[in-house]
């Protein structure tokens, strides 16, 4: 019923760019996309927040990656975009996508938090 995809992940050598992409959908049921972010996981580390942002376009990003990605949406096509520039080799993670989605059930609003199967981003030269 509901849907998170990712995309657009790859190999790419340092000082390159990526676009990720992160596309919500919900079957059967009237929804509302809320919040939407961007995590990403490295081996033996723990998930970290890369970028959030809200549906009127608001967008934080941690010290990290602050100048050099760029988060965006377009919420007529409910999806998300993460532009990647000057990637590093500490930025190779699973990069997840997450969002808020609201869900009428059974005439009933249902709150909850979704995430994607993940994209592998790897910077390697």
């Amino acid at each position: 019923q509901v849907q998170v995809v990712e995309s657009g992940g790859g190999l790419v050598q340092p000082g390159g760019s990526l676009r990720l992409s992160c596309a919500a959908s919900v079957s059967l049921f009237s929804n509302i996309i809320g919040a939407m972010a961007w995590y990403r996981q490295a081996p033996g580390k723990q998930r970290e927040l890369v970028a959030g942002i809200t549906t009127s376009g608001t967008a934080n990003y941690p010290d990290s990656v602050k100048d050099r990605f760029t988060i965006s949406r377009d919420n007529g096509k409910n999806t998300m975009y993460l532009q990647m520039n000057n990637l590093k080799p500490e930025d190779t993670a699973v990069y997840y996508c997450n969002a808020a989605i609201r869900v009428r059930r059974q005439g009933r609003w249902n709150d909850g938090n979704y995430w994607g199967q993940g994209t592998q981003v790897t910077v390697s030269s």
